[in-house]
């Protein structure tokens, strides 16, 4: 395994990273996404780096085709196969509104009300056959599905998390009679209690199985085509990989897989950069692409993981994701001003195409990568896929006409003004991952990646107070490295709901048992090389009475019940400051994590640097640019790669390499590190 390619599909761009750990070649590309087809995006990007699929030993990739098909509605259309008198718990939800105050608002189910069908089954809470199954009203109501022209179908029952045998064998008999493999039997996809979220969450399985089984299929294609006769991995939101192979059974899984991929690089990149083990273990990642910026955080090497993601109204996923809090502002976000005279930066974005407007693809609204542009943040000669460039005057005049004009500003204040109104959004979506979390940013490092990330890392740390910047060696390409260095993984779950005292000593470790059990088949069966297999626990509990669940880590499977009752008051404490001793704890969900750890991947030669003899030979220019402390300044422009380990300045500066520019405001300090990290300290006013 020692040429592996990592390849993520973004809102604008495709990049990769490919590096053979025998050599320590590292290859790079960096391609407009193929919105269309992504699989022809994946394949620009292996031409554009001269890579021979049929030498590779691994292809991970990421992809937003699951996520893309959510938000825009672009499914298959799907049946489901409920217990009689429940059809209309996926509509109904927790009866909340698309908007909070007034009548307005408007909310689409996933699966229309004719093609959720009932049959008669029932189980109790306890798992125990109230209702028989009718097994002929199962083979009915496949019937009529596909009479109906349903291409996937979900059988979700009532309290099959706790006893499947009604789902077992009802999708038995509709895999029976159904033409493709679409068919999701809800606990296979959350074995939890809360049938909304569940019944959620299999549907969104089931409306995105056919669409990436057919993308997967294609790519596959696509590869065998070239030669590449191994096994594709494909990224998860939980921050693993899974074999390609297997990927369309939990197709839900790879919902936000893009983002999870850069968190995953963060945090294994944070812990090896800086001058002593340590110093990065905390940090807020900040990835800011052409679409949108996600933010996480990351405790002690180990990025948060949350199984209560909404991907949007009335649409929860109840499997466990890397904690991504996501924001319509990216360098293509699309700036104007209301009917009320206020300027508002995304979340509409100009994509890939037509684009910002100095891609010269046809683009006429201005955005923020056009306002970097104005300013002197980004050099016009050197932007990446432009088809017909576009003059910095002609930037400026569009940005009056469009925008200063109504708000009485010059181009430059228009500019700055849009890059205002855009980092005030991005410390707010930092603010919520951390302060809202009772974590204080001051504490942690911003970890800036993504096209546009390191251009606005610093405005944004310089808000909240967080003293550190850390720019990987790739920030424009740190996701592709995310699937680079990313392991294989899956993730169980399963309720309990029963206060501790009434457990018997030994539950858990059984639940805990079979839950690896089942991961380690996962993992045989996919037949990816692994060095070793590492399994990692947790359990949701509550106080009874109480609705608000926390997640408590679990360091050993065989915990007893009295250590899982002092870990969850600890982490009640630190999460509230309120012990409740006299309340009885509920043990509701256990979570394993199984994961494969695959050979590591050699970070240093990622950064290709090629170090001048001086700062000075690092210099490629000088040219003015604006910035908020001073306005416009005469600043130097160094070469990423020519920076070496001995390197330090002050800014102002601005740094630019292939995938990424970073600006360095007056009075900050730059260092960097041995493995050729920028390390950005905020100055103090």
């Amino acid at each position: 395994m020692s040429r592996i390619a990592g390849i993520d599909v973004g809102g604008t761009f495709t990049d990769l990273i490919l590096v053979d750990g025998a050599s320590g070649e590292v290859r790079l590309a960096k391609v407009p996404t193929t919105v269309d087809n992504q699989a022809y995006g994946v394949l620009a990007a292996l031409d554009a780096a001269g890579a021979d699929a049929a030498s590779l030993d691994a292809i991970v990739h990421g992809t937003t085709t699951t996520t893309n098909a959510m938000l825009e509605r672009k499914i298959a259309k799907v049946g489901l196969i409920t217990t009689r008198g429940f059809r209309d718990v996926l509509e109904l939800g927790r009866r909340t509104r698309p908007t909070p105050y007034g009548l307005t608002g408007r909310f689409v189910p996933l699966i229309p009300r004719e093609l959720r069908l009932e049959v008669d089954e029932r189980l109790d809470a306890d798992g125990d056959v109230l209702v028989a199954l009718d097994e002929a009203g199962v083979e009915r109501a496949a019937r009529a599905l596909l009479d109906a022209g349903a291409e996937s179908v979900v059988i979700h029952f009532l309290h099959s998390y706790i006893n499947p045998a009604h789902e077992r064998r009802a999708a038995e008999i509709v895999r029976a009679l159904w033409p493709n493999p679409h068919v999701t039997a809800g606990h296979t996809v959350v074995a939890e209690y809360r049938e909304y979220e569940r019944g959620t969450t299999a549907a969104v399985n089931a409306a995105i199985q056919p669409v990436l089984h057919r993308y997967i299929a294609r790519l596959q294609g696509e590869l065998a085509g070239r030669g590449y006769a191994r096994e594709l991995l494909v990224m998860q939101g939980n921050g693993g990989t899974v074999a390609a192979s297997l990927v369309a059974e939990h197709a839900v899984n790879t919902v936000m897989s893009g983002p999870a991929s850069g968190v995953i690089a963060a945090a294994v990149t944070a812990m090896q950069a800086g001058r002593v083990p340590g110093e990065f273990a905390d940090i807020v990642t900040y990835d800011m692409g052409g679409t949108s910026s996600d933010v996480a955080l990351v405790l002690d090497g180990l990025p948060s993981v949350s199984s209560d993601l909404e991907l949007e109204y009335a649409m929860p996923i109840h499997v466990p994701m890397v904690d991504v809090h996501t924001i319509g502002a990216g360098g293509g976000s699309i700036a104007s001003v209301d009917a009320g005279g206020m300027l508002r930066v995304g979340p509409e974005s100009a994509g890939a195409t037509p684009g910002p407007i100095c891609y010269g693809r046809g683009g006429t609204r201005p955005t923020i990568t056009d306002a970097n542009l104005v300013l002197g943040r980004l050099d016009p000669e050197r932007l990446l896929a432009v088809d017909h460039p576009v003059s910095v005057d002609d930037l400026r005049r569009l940005l009056v006409e469009q925008i200063g004009a109504r708000l009485g500003l010059d181009a430059d204040a228009t500019a700055a003004a849009i890059l205002r109104v855009a980092n005030d959004k991005m410390a707010g979506a930092v603010r919520m991952v951390s302060l809202a979390r009772g974590h204080d940013p001051r504490d942690f490092a911003l970890f800036a990646f993504g096209g546009a990330g390191p251009l606005h890392a610093g405005a944004l740390a310089k808000e909240l107070g967080i003293p550190k910047v850390l720019v990987p060696a790739r920030p424009g390409l740190t996701n592709a490295l995310g699937c680079v260095v990313a392991d294989l993984r899956h993730d169980f779950v399963r309720t309990v709901n029963q206060p501790l005292e009434a457990l018997d000593e030994g539950r858990v470790e059984a639940l805990f048992d079979a839950q690896i059990a089942a991961g380690r088949d996962l993992l045989a069966r996919e037949d990816v090389a692994i060095e070793e297999v590492v399994t990692v626990h947790r359990a949701d509990m509550q106080f009874q009475g109480q609705s608000h669940i926390l997640p408590v880590a679990v360091a050993d499977k065989a915990i007893t019940l009295s250590a899982l009752r002092a870990a969850f008051e600890a982490a009640y404490w630190q999460r509230f400051g309120v012990a409740l001793p006299e309340i009885r704890p509920v043990l509701v969900n256990l979570h394993t994590a199984v994961i494969g750890k695959r050979r590591g991947v050699p970070l240093a030669a990622i950064a290709n640097a090629r170090p001048a003899a001086s700062l000075e030979g690092a210099r490629r220019a000088v040219r003015p640019v604006w910035f908020e402390r001073g306005g416009w300044q005469d600043t130097p422009v160094y070469r990423r790669e020519a920076l070496s380990e001995s390197t330090a300045f002050q800014g102002p500066a601005i740094v630019e390499q292939m995938d990424c520019t970073t600006v360095v405001a007056p009075e900050d300090r730059v260092s960097i590190d041995r493995m050729g990290n920028l390390l950005i300290e905020i100055a103090e006013d």
